[in-house]
């Protein structure tokens, strides 16, 4: 049997912001989360830019993968998590922002930031009190 090894996610909270904001303008867009589609789920692939498998964390029956978009353009997916809630807290498994906005050329700050913000929100709702961040892989 193969030992599981326990990892941590890496990310870096760029900025911490109530919204998203544009680096060139300096501009803020408000932004909202939601259940990522099987319509969705087409557009986030390695072949468009995002590292992890998505259809297959899309497929896992106890998790829910979450798309942050700017309001009034949901087709533009600009950062997706997986959180898994239990009684006591919520287990975030992946989280990623879309290849535009990783890197010094980067379009948007505040995308992970408001994705944990939103699982944060989501544990307390649900009872809560916390929120992991690790995970174990095969």
């Amino acid at each position: 049997m193969k030992k599981q090894q326990a990892s941590g996610l890496n990310f870096h909270i760029d900025k911490l912001t109530n919204s998203i904001e544009n680096v060139q303008s300096g501009d803020s867009f408000p932004t909202e989360i939601s259940l990522l589609t099987d319509l969705g789920l087409k557009s986030v692939t390695r072949k468009n830019g995002w590292r992890f498998n998505w259809s297959k964390e899309f497929k896992i029956p106890e998790r829910d993968v979450y798309k942050l978009t700017i309001s009034n353009n949901p087709n533009i997916i600009q950062g997706i998590v997986s959180l898994e809630v239990n009684p006591d807290h919520v287990y975030m498994h992946l989280i990623e922002s879309a290849s535009f906005n990783i890197g010094k050329r980067k379009t948007y700050l505040g995308v992970p930031g408001n994705l944990v913000a939103f699982a944060c929100k989501l544990s307390f709702q649900r009872g809560g009190e916390r929120l992991c961040f690790f995970c174990c892989q095969n």
